[in-house]
């Protein structure tokens, strides 16, 4: 059953209530004006999941927590809580693209994102859902482990309209993503398939990036653009990849992705994640950026979201 951001608004208002109306084209809403994008987070413990590889990208994970260390603001933080976690279960949304703007390389965006699934979801484990996004974000699919419920989803869709991509990010975590509570004990991730072009949105691209810090969602990207000549569509794909500390995939025909999807999943199954406490401590409701470095390692790179936004109290 399909499930669209009307709908779910619709569903939420008191009885009699009337369902407000779809803001004009790429409108903005302020998270001053948006009581929903005020979320309060417990900022005394910032969670922040990363891989480590070395200069081949071969994975590195070995390392303790002594080997580890992170600077808020350029100042030390101390560590927490530590972990090296391997096979947890997964929690992926899948964002497809059915605007028209790529309604000529629909075909392989459909194929791609069927080969991803069949590629990662172990049934049992791992759950995905499905939302496609042209003038609205519409989940086609919730969250489930059969892979031929999801490929159905996934080929039941047509192209048409504009697109509102940071809509879809957007409604992707803070109402699927981040409820799935504990958050150590899955990972989270969002793959979008798209030319990262965006018309229609409600939210911005600020935001929406927000939300995704908030749901400690990691995002990775498949451009659909072919035309090997860059985009202004493949660098917003490549920022919430990189500010997410995921990857953006620039693929060429389907084939090409079936090492992508083996090392996202080996990404996910593989990540380090730790817990501290920020020094000094503010709710400021500002974004607070992050590094984290392997001590005297400069052979070993660490992927990460770049930091985290902190309640406003």
């Amino acid at each position: 059953m399909r499930y669209s951001l009307a709908t779910l608004l619709c569903l939420a208002l008191p009885l009699g209530a009337q369902a407000p109306r779809r803001p004009e084209p790429a409108k903005q809403v302020s998270p001053d004006e948006d009581p929903a994008a005020r979320i309060t987070l417990d900022v005394t413990r910032v969670n922040m999941l990363f891989t480590v590889s070395d200069k081949k990208g071969r994975f590195v994970t070995d390392l303790n927590k002594e080997e580890f260390e992170i600077f808020e603001a350029k100042k030390p933080q101390t560590i927490l809580e530590f972990t090296a976690e391997t096979n947890l279960p997964l929690r992926i949304g899948i964002l497809i693209d059915t605007s028209n703007s790529i309604r000529e390389r629909f075909r392989f965006q459909q194929d791609a994102a069927t080969d991803f699934i069949n590629a990662v979801i172990r049934p049992g484990q791992d759950k995905a859902l499905v939302v496609s996004f042209d003038s609205n974000a519409e989940m086609v699919s919730d969250l489930t482990d059969s892979t031929e419920q999801l490929s159905k989803a996934i080929h039941s869709l047509r192209p048409g309209g504009g697109t509102s991509l940071y809509d879809a990010v957007y409604f992707t975590c803070k109402e699927k993503l981040m409820g799935d509570q504990p958050r150590d004990k899955f990972r989270r991730a969002i793959v979008i398939l798209s030319d990262g072009e965006d018309n229609d949105s409600r939210y911005s691209r600020a935001q929406a990036l927000e939300m995704a810090h908030k749901a400690d969602v990691v995002i990775y990207t498949i451009s659909t653009n072919i035309s090997r000549i860059p985009t202004d569509g493949d660098k917003i794909l490549r920022y919430f990849a990189e500010e997410t500390g995921g990857l953006p995939f620039f693929p060429f025909k389907s084939q090409d992705l079936e090492q992508s999807f083996e090392n996202i999943a080996n990404e996910l199954r593989h990540q380090y994640n730790v817990f501290y406490r920020p020094e000094p401590l503010k709710a400021d409701g500002l974004y607070h950026a992050v590094d984290i470095h392997v001590k005297g390692r400069k052979d070993l790179m660490v992927r990460a979201r770049h930091g985290y936004y902190a309640p406003k109290l």
